[in-house]
């Protein structure tokens, strides 16, 4: 018997989770896993190197091109200052545009797949199998970030971490193009109060739900 395809669509704001609970969707359900948020940050990234401008919507479409010269295995695609750009560089229409083909290609693998960022349900997936909302309370997410922060040996501030959650929510839900937005079908999985291995155990039970 063919093995059913299985499409799963996982978004949400910054530190939430999905993005840990998607790569755990993708091990149980053994399915490829794109993480669409490192696309973004690869334009950042490519800005930075060549001196571009964020603040400029056609020097963000060139770092575009220099995507496929950067490893995803680069530390620096996880430093908060790209984090920051990638946060603004994603609000251009013409950067998403010109990156809607690439993850709309990898959610139409034969098989399926797991895909986490903000407007997967939305735009890039409407069609999922399977649509999860992974959120959490801005105090709980500026904690979560403040210990990865932490952990890379980075002197940092709740506050200032709070303030930065708040400001790229503001920024995700108030773009003209593709905001941050629960799918009208997505399952809503609020994890503030779960741990690890509590949240993945919900949002399994939320795809079986409703593959079942």
């Amino acid at each position: 018997m063919a093995k059913r395809s299985l499409l799963i669509a996982v978004d949400g704001p910054a530190a939430s989770g999905k993005g840990t609970i998607a790569k755990a969707l993708a091990r149980h359900y053994d399915l490829p896993h794109m993480d669409t948020g490192l696309l973004y940050r690869a334009v950042a990234l490519a800005l930075w190197r060549f001196g571009g401008d964020a603040g400029n919507e056609f020097e963000a479409l060139r770092a575009v091109e220099g995507v496929h010269q950067i490893d995803p295995d680069d530390e620096e695609l996880r430093t908060e200052t790209v984090g920051k750009l990638a946060s603004r560089v994603s609000a251009y229409p013409a950067v998403r545009a010109a990156l809607l083909d690439r993850q709309r290609l990898f959610a139409a693998q034969k098989g399926g797949a797991v895909l986490d960022g903000r407007d997967i349900g939305t735009v890039i997936a409407p069609d999922a199998t399977a649509k999860l909302f992974v959120t959490a309370s801005p105090e709980v997410r500026a904690e979560r970030r403040l210990k990865e922060i932490l952990a890379r040996g980075v002197t940092a501030h709740f506050e200032d971490v709070l303030a930065d959650i708040r400001s790229r929510d503001e920024r995700d839900k108030g773009r003209d193009a593709a905001p941050l937005v629960q799918a009208d079908d997505a399952d809503l999985l609020d994890t503030s109060d779960l741990g690890v291995e509590e949240a993945i155990a919900a949002a399994i039970a939320l795809v079986d739900k409703r593959i079942s």
